[in-house]
C-alpha cells in the first residue's frame, strides 16, 4: 500500500520578516549612527536575524544533504567574516593591525571550546553518550593543528623580520598554505572520504520530505541576505562595542572576541540545536568545518589586503595564547578520538574557553 508523499511545512514569517527588518536597522544606523535607540534596536533585530539565518541554512541542508548542508553555512559565514575585518582593516591605523589574528583566534577558541563543548554538554545531557565518525574529526583536527600553527604560532619564530610579523614572502606563503589545506579538506569532506563525515545512524529528519529546488534556492538568496545583514549589524556595532571595551579597560583583544561571536552566532545555533536532537555529527561537521573556514579562508584575505595596502598584520600569538591554542588542540585530539562523548568532554571544554575569556580580560 502506498501513502501520499507529505508535504513540506511552510516558511514561519518570521524567517521572511527578520531579514528585510534588519536592512531597514542597517540604513537607519548609516543615516543616523548607532546610539540610544538604535543600538538597542541593531542588537535585538542582530539576534532575530541569527534565528533566520539558521532556519534558511537548514532549509538549504536538508536540500542537498550533509555534509554539503553544513559545508554551505560554514563558507557562508567565514566569508562574510573576512569581509567584516578587512572592512575595518582598510584605513584602519597600525593598532588595529592584530584584529585579524585576534578575531580568528577567538573564532577558534570559542568554536572549538565553547561550541564544541556546548554540544558536548548539551547533547550528553539529554541522550547520556553520543557518536559520530572519529575520522572525520580527526581529519579535521590534524587540518586545524597544521593551520593554527603555520600561521598563528609560526611568526613568533621567524628570523627575517621581528616577530609577531610575516615578511611579505612568508604571508604570501602562509596565504597559499592556507588555501592548500583547506582546499584539501573541502576536496576529502565531500568527494574523497564522504563517508566520514556522515552520521553513522540513521537521521529521522533525513525522512521528513526535502523542500523543493526553488523553495531552496529562495532560502539561499535569504540565508545570504541575513548574514550580510548579521555581519553589517555587528560592523556598526563595533564603535559602540570598542568604546565600550575601553570604558571598561579591558584588551584590545576583547574587541576580536565580541566580533567573533557576533559572526558565529548562526552556525553556533545550528549546530546546538543538532546536538540537541542527537544528531551530533552535524554539530561537529558545523564546529570544526567553521574553524577550519575561519582560518583557510580568511589568512589568505587579509595577508592580500595587507600586502596591498601596505597595512601592517601582526600575527603572532603571545605565550599565553599558545598555551590556551595547545591545550585545545591536545584536549580536542583526547575527547573527539573515540568517536563517543558524554558530559565530561563538554565541560573540560567549557573550563578551557573560561580560562580563555578570562585571561583575555584579565591578561
Amino acid at each position: 500500500m502506498t501513502t501520499a508523499a507529505a508535504t513540506p511545512a511552510p516558511t514561519p514569517w518570521w524567517a521572511w520578516t527578520w531579514p528585510p527588518l534588519a536592512w531597514v536597522i542597517l540604513a537607519a544606523a548609516a543615516l543616523a549612527g548607532t546610539g540610544g535607540v538604535i543600538a538597542v534596536a541593531a542588537g535585538a533585530i542582530l539576534i532575530l536575524t541569527v534565528f533566520a539565518a539558521v532556519y534558511h541554512a537548514e532549509v538549504v541542508a536538508h536540500r542537498v544533504g550533509e555534509p554539503f548542508g553544513t559545508l554551505v553555512l560554514a563558507i557562508a559565514v567565514t566569508v562574510i567574516e573576512v569581509a567584516l575585518i578587512v572592512s575595518v582593516m582598510v584605513g584602519a591605523g597600525a593598532d588595529k593591525s592584530g584584529l585579524a589574528r585576534d578575531t580568528v583566534f577567538a573564532a577558534v577558541m570559542l568554536i572549538c571550546n565553547g561550541l564544541v563543548g556546548l554540544c558536548l554538554l548539551l547533547g550528553g545531557a539529554r541522550h547520556y553518550e553520543q557518536g559520530f565518525q572519529a575520522q572525520g574529526a580527526c581529519a579535521a583536527l590534524a587540518v586545524l593543528a597544521a593551520l593554527v600553527t603555520l600561521t598563528l604560532v609560526l611568526p613568533n619564530f621567524t628570523t627575517s623580520t621581528a616577530g609577531p610579523v610575516f615578511t611579505t614572502s612568508q604571508l604570501l606563503f602562509a596565504g597559499v598554505v592556507s588555501l592548500a589545506l583547506y582546499g584539501a579538506f573541502v576536496f576529502v569532506q565531500t568527494v574523497r572520504h564522504r563517508d566520514y563525515f556522515l552520521p553513522d545512524v540513521p537521521d529521522e529528519e533525513a525522512h521528513a520530505p526535502p523542500p523543493s529546488g526553488g523553495a531552496a534556492l529562495v532560502s539561499l538568496v535569504l540565508l545570504v541576505v541575513s548574514l550580510v545583514a548579521v555581519v553589517g549589524l555587528a560592523k556598526a556595532l563595533t564603535p559602540t562595542v570598542e568604546a565600550g571595551v575601553a570604558r571598561f579597560g579591558a584588551p584590545k583583544a576583547v574587541v576580536g572576541i565580541i566580533i567573533a561571536a557576533l559572526v558565529l552566532l548562526p552556525e553556533s545555533l545550528a549546530a546546538i540545536r543538532a546536538a540537541h536532537l542527537n544528531r551530533l555529527q552535524t554539530s561537529m561537521n558545523l564546529a570544526l568545518g567553521s574553524a577550519l573556514a575561519s582560518i583557510g579562508l580568511t589568512i589568505p584575505a587579509v595577508a592580500v589586503v595587507s600586502i596591498i595596502i601596505g597595512q601592517p598584520l601582526a600575527l603572532g600569538l603571545g605565550a599565553s595564547q599558545e598555551v590556551l591554542l595547545a591545550l585545545t588542540l591536545l584536549v580536542g585530539v583526547v575527547t573527539l578520538g573515540t568517536g563517543r562523548t558524554t558530559v565530561l568532554q563538554g565541560i573540560v571544554h567549557l573550563v578551557i574557553l573560561a580560562a580563555f575569556l578570562f585571561f583575555a580580560v584579565v591578561p
